[in-house]
């Protein structure tokens, strides 16, 4: 039962989605009627820039098996914040890699609020990664 508990968990993706762009690009998913796996966890969100670097590597190590971050882009209405996000991953691919960890796991896109074709292929297309890769890391 345990190691089901676990593969369950590795295979979680957590959506970090602008309240003013993906997030509604994502009901917008909804509405068209598409369907995304259920694996993906969508938290609303003002502008990813706001979460500091620890926490996404404390995801990692609790089992979450791949992030996405979904903003507007250049678009967003926090001045300087999508370059700032950019920069930002930059340092957490780094601690990502000497933690052993497989970069692809995290992701930064632009996602606008009616771009279902991006927002499925980004889904999916992480989906298909976490569940080729072995667990980030032992859950603690």
């Amino acid at each position: 039962m345990g190691s089901q508990i676990r593969a369950k968990a590795q295979d979680k993706i957590l959506l970090l989605a602008t309240e003013s762009c993906a997030y509604p690009g994502a009901d917008s998913v909804g509405q068209a009627h598409a369907s995304y796996p259920a694996n993906v966890y969508v938290l609303k969100v003002k502008a990813p820039v706001l979460f500091p670097e620890k926490f996404y590597l404390d995801c990692f190590r609790k089992g979450i098996g791949g992030i996405i971050i979904m903003s507007c882009g250049e678009e967003c209405p926090y001045e300087g914040a999508y370059k700032a996000m950019a920069k930002r991953l930059d340092r957490i691919y780094e601690l990502m890699k000497e933690e052993g960890l497989d970069i692809r796991r995290l992701r930064l896109t632009a996602i606008c609020t009616v771009c279902n074709r991006a927002f499925l292929n980004e889904v999916n297309q992480m989906n298909q990664i976490v569940h080729e890769l072995n667990p980030p890391v032992q859950a603690q």
